[in-house]
């Protein structure tokens, strides 16, 4: 097992010591320290190592503490449109027709067993995530 004693690496845990958080406050500096060093463009191996440590240090507070909704089924239709940039008129091939398609994301008609398959192709996904995991 190799320890990392790099100067410049020393001086990073100087600088701001790692921890693990306990608070919101601790939450908000930790990642204030992670966007300080992803804006500062090129990464050295030391502040990889750091950064790659801090990454942790979050992931393990955000397993703790931060609940993820269970959104399922019409809702992450829209957010998955949301997030590819779609619109309407591209989920066509999936839904037959505009107008279907109008319905399904408005809430106004169910998702069907044929739109879930097509829909997990599309965005390649599981069809087990338009069902509620509760």
């Amino acid at each position: 097992m190799t320890i990392v004693s790099h100067p410049k690496y020393l001086d990073l845990i100087n600088e701001f010591p790692p921890h693990l958080i306990s608070s919101e406050a601790n939450y908000i500096a930790v990642q204030q320290v992670v966007d300080s060093l992803l804006d500062g463009g090129q990464l050295s191996p030391e502040q990889r190592k750091y950064l790659n440590l801090l990454g942790v240090i979050i992931h393990e507070y955000e397993e703790r503490t931060v609940e993820i909704p269970d959104i399922y089924g019409v809702k992450l239709l829209n957010v998955l449109i949301e997030e590819w940039g779609l619109k309407q008129k591209e989920l066509v091939p999936i839904f037959k027709t505009e107008s279907i398609a109008s319905a399904v994301i408005n809430g106004h008609r169910q998702l069907t067993v044929e739109h879930i398959e097509k829909l997990a192709k599309f965005f390649h996904v599981s069809p087990a995530v338009f069902f509620s995991q509760s």
